[in-house]
């Protein structure tokens, strides 16, 4: 790790380190106003904290004042955190009016690990750390505030007590606390979900359930350019589409070794003959089976599938939010079966894809190497020796690439392989995942993929797994969200609005909208019996690019008058020129 590496590393653990703090801040405050209140749990959490707690007294955002007000000034005599290890029965004495606490000290002796008590000031929690050691002299009292009051599940379990969790915005000053609302309020005017139902993309509906959102005409056309062009790019690197059902066996995953890591999250259906299966929440079990069902020689090395499905995860529904947390999800999936000498090349390859494609949008991209973590590493499939040897691959991999910076992803691998994660900033400058490429020894392993090498034996080989949006639902919650709803020519819904002033001009305007539509422009003829006025202001709340408003003295020159959204009146153009701008800027993707 470089020096850069490590210093924003001690940065953002010190940033946690501090949310932590001010969450046991918050629940000192709370306790004093409200005694009998029981708390809960209170950890870090990106751009703040939170703490749930168990209140007989109804909390809401009305009191905030009050208790940040309180926090400040216990900050003032929160001097210094001290800690001690205490055995299970001083800890039972002191939780004992907290079932809570005493459920949480019985999970800590059950994992064999230390029970420890936090001080600051006059409050003690149970904790196993992580502060900011001297909170009065080292946090800015103006640098948090609490954001909102939300309800939430004792350890997120629906079958348990609903809590009352109070989160907090916290940040290393006040200046990146104010930048930081800044940004939230403008978030809010861009929320994907508003503009969604405001330019007709995707309805919800609660017949059909929460986190199941419904395409119409509009969204769908995104939805597949989108999906077209990430086909284009995999088309010409050699992938091949395939096509799955979207329910299997338990068998497969237990093969695989999904069910008995993933099991919680699957969506299980039993039919009429007791069989049980489960809805797929990933493709990569069921495109082995396309991959095993013929011998393979090295001379077919590689295979290369793609195919674009819905799969489907068993979330809460307190965690579903529009498009970026949903219940089916619609993947553009990817997997690469190879030999071990074939990794380098096709990793190149998937990689070659997501630089062309993030750059269409102006995404510029960093890197993180998301690995295993080695203290918890029931998590994983696999052996340490394999794992060791994928990250290795991978490392190698970012350095040819020319890659000097990278984020070390400690944690964050998935079940069975390490990743290269590419994240990005959007307008607004939030930090968001979108591509993934990874690298798995042990599905092949699992389920025994084999190709017949030189010398005519069988040799093990690898899958990569590369989703370039991911998940389209997700991917197209941060588009909107970046471009404001105002999408690029060539993925916005309606492409050109024409409008005749009056009556007269509708034949003139029927002969643009008949050249355009003939070159598959997507252009809107709003001939509505309304004043203009209504129609233009129509097109802009649309933010459709291109407006062209025709009257006499476009009949009389057989020219349009082309209004742009992004740049405003572009004066006279005859219609043969015309389309070719629209055909040359759609065909580039500007």
């Amino acid at each position: 790790m470089n020096p850069t590496q490590q210093t924003e590393k001690d940065k953002a653990e010190k940033l946690a380190h501090l949310r932590h703090t001010l969450a046991h801040l918050l629940a000192a405050a709370v306790l004093e106003f409200w005694p009998d209140t029981k708390n809960t749990v209170g950890p870090a959490i990106d751009n703040g904290f939170y703490y749930d707690f168990d209140f007989t007294t109804p909390v809401s955002e009305k009191d905030f004042p009050r208790i940040e007000k309180r926090m400040r000034e216990l900050l003032k005599t929160w001097s210094e955190f001290t800690h001690k290890e205490v055995s299970e029965k001083e800890a039972h004495e002191f939780f004992k009016d907290n079932p809570y606490k005493l459920e949480l000290i019985s999970d800590i002796i059950s994992r064999g690990e230390k029970i420890t008590l936090y001080t600051c000031g006059k409050f003690t929690d149970l904790c196993r750390g992580g502060h900011i050691e001297h909170p009065s002299k080292e946090i800015d009292p103006h640098s948090f505030s609490l954001s909102r009051v939300a309800g939430a599940y004792w350890k997120g379990d629906e079958k348990n007590k609903s809590l009352s969790r109070i989160y907090g915005l916290a940040f290393s000053t006040k200046e990146e606390l104010e930048a930081y609302v800044k940004m939230q309020e403008e978030a809010k005017k861009r929320d994907h979900r508003k503009i969604g139902k405001e330019q007709g993309l995707f309805v919800f509906s609660d017949l059909v359930g929460a986190g199941l959102p419904l395409w119409t005409p509009k969204g769908t056309i995104i939805r597949e350019l989108l999906n077209d062009y990430v086909w284009k790019l995999r088309k010409e690197k050699g992938y091949q589409k395939v096509a799955i059902p979207h329910i299997t066996k338990k068998e497969l995953y237990e093969t695989s070794g999904h069910w008995s890591k993933f099991a919680d999250e699957l969506l299980k259906i039993k039919t009429r003959e007791n069989h049980l299966y489960a809805m797929k929440p990933m493709n990569c079990p069921h495109h082995t089976q396309i991959y095993a069902a013929a011998p393979k020689s090295y001379r077919e090395m590689p295979q290369r599938y793609c195919e674009t499905t819905m799969v489907y995860r068993d979330e809460q529904s307190g965690e579903l939010s529009g498009l970026s947390r949903v219940l089916s999800i619609t993947q553009d999936d990817a997997h690469v079966f190879c030999r071990k000498n074939q990794i380098e090349e096709e990793m190149f390859a998937v990689w070659d894809i997501i630089d062309t494609f993030y750059k269409t949008f102006g995404f510029n991209l960093k890197i993180r190497l998301s690995r295993h973590d080695p203290e918890h590493f029931e998590k994983y499939l696999g052996t340490p020796e394999i794992w060791k040897s994928a990250e290795d691959q991978l490392l190698s991999i970012i350095n040819k690439r020319g890659i000097t910076e990278y984020i070390d992803g400690k944690g964050e691998a998935a079940l069975y392989g390490p990743k290269i994660d590419f994240i990005t900033t959007d307008s607004l400058g939030r930090t968001l995942q979108v591509a993934t490429i990874q690298l798995d020894f042990n599905l092949p392993k699992n389920f025994d993929l084999t190709c017949t090498n030189e010398k005519g034996e069988r040799e093990q080989i690898v899958m990569i797994h590369c989703a370039i949006m991911g998940s389209i639902e997700r991917f197209l919650s941060v588009l909107i969200e970046h471009f404001n709803g105002s999408f690029p020519l060539w993925l916005a819904p309606v492409q050109v609005s024409l409008i005749p002033i009056m009556e007269k001009h509708q034949e003139f305007a029927k002969r643009i909208y008949d050249i355009l539509k003939m070159a598959d422009i997507r252009v809107h003829l709003d001939d509505a019996d309304e004043n203009l006025g209504k129609k233009i202001r129509r097109a802009k709340n649309d933010k459709v690019p291109y407006m062209i408003v025709i009257g006499d003295k476009e009949i009389e020159a057989n020219k349009v008058t082309l209004e742009s959204r992004d740049h405003g009146q572009l004066g006279q153009i005859a219609p043969d020129e015309l389309l070719r701008k629209l055909v040359a800027e759609i065909t580039e993707k500007k």
